[in-house]
């Protein structure tokens, strides 16, 4: 049994990396690929596909990709995701917005980004993060899929919330490779600027400081002051967040952890500090902690693209069609 599936947003490196995850999926079928313009093949916009898929890249078409498909992927920018969606979710198709326009409450999102379009499926939304939220996403059928700063963050600090002084902020330090910035031109992530370069940005007011922190207090009923910065690397993938917090009570993290994650396939618990290469290419999430009596110090490591975007789609999309959550989940790290 094959489930019809397209991709709108071809263009860009989530929406890359969710062609090549398709194409090897045991169930899901790529019948469809939509782009903000025509290209005759797919090969004349990547051509690392020659000989491997001949598909069109199409300009999208709402009512095309309803009848065509059961599933489809949104790799848009935030707002022009949500004009889709808002006509989409009138149909039965299972929708994975990669944007950012169903992670967070209305009032944060026209804080942080923009006016909302489509306000009232805000609550149909689901946030796609499948080790707190497994049995949601599979009832749903508009996954919210979380950003990649956030989803490092969250699988690292979110087994240590019920042991950690609330009254105390918590910093997150976190570096990403310049994939993260997508392939729109910029000063910071042009060549000359980054390369033997490291630098924050958007330091404290990042958009996705209030995504960490409404998903810490809706999967915790616990709210904690959070204090997050990122990093920009001379990376091309990978991502690493350094987590510092302060304990109620001396605890042995590394036992917490593994108690907390020991039913999770894609969630390795290291007794050593995570390395970026040891993921990039995989949908892992590596995870070490340290504590010095009541200081704790949290590190973990993802993969971007993968496990910050386009494999943690296939995942949300998995559940939602009653499929193993691990088909077609890559999980052969690019060593060396």
């Amino acid at each position: 049994m094959k489930i019809a599936a397209s991709i709108i947003g071809a263009g860009g490196y989530t929406g890359l990396e969710l062609i090549k995850l398709l194409i090897n999926h045991p169930i899901f079928e790529l019948v469809s690929i939509y782009g903000t313009e025509y290209h005759e093949e797919l090969s004349t916009l990547y051509p690392s596909f020659k000989k491997i898929l001949s598909m069109p890249v199409l300009q999208t078409n709402i009512q095309s990709i309803v009848q065509s498909s059961k599933v489809v992927f949104l790799a848009l920018p935030h707002q022009k995701a949500m004009e889709y969606i808002k006509i989409l979710s009138k149909h039965e198709i299972k929708i994975i917005d990669l944007s950012a326009d169903y992670r967070l409450s209305l009032n944060q999102y026209e804080a942080f980004y923009t006016r909302h379009l489509d306000a009232e499926n805000l609550n149909n939304a689901i946030y796609g993060l499948p080790e707190y939220n497994r049995s949601l996403i599979a009832k749903s059928n508009l996954i919210a899929n979380p950003g990649c700063y956030p989803t490092a963050s969250l699988l690292a600090i979110l087994p240590f919330i019920p042991y950690l002084d609330s009254t105390q902020t918590l910093y997150i330090d976190a570096k990403s490779g310049v994939s993260g910035a997508g392939k729109k031109l910029a000063y910071t992530s042009h060549f000359v600027n980054i390369n033997e370069n490291l630098f924050a940005y958007s330091p404290i007011t990042h958009r996705h400081s209030p995504e960490i922190d409404e998903q810490i207090t809706k999967i915790t009923k616990t709210s904690i002051k959070i204090l997050f910065v990122p990093h920009l690397i001379p990376l091309t993938r990978g991502m690493l967040v350094s987590i510092y917090a302060r304990l109620k009570d001396i605890i042995n993290p590394l036992e917490i952890l593994q108690q907390h994650y020991k039913e999770e396939k894609f969630i390795r618990i290291c007794d050593y500090c995570v390395q970026i290469k040891n993921v990039v290419g995989t949908h892992f999430c590596d995870i070490y902690a340290k504590n010095d009596g009541k200081d704790l110090f949290i590190t973990a490591s993802i993969d971007n693209l993968l496990r910050g975007a386009s494999s943690q789609a296939v995942a949300n999309a998995n559940l939602m069609c009653g499929l193993e959550e691990t088909l077609g989940l890559p999980k052969i790290a690019y060593v060396p």
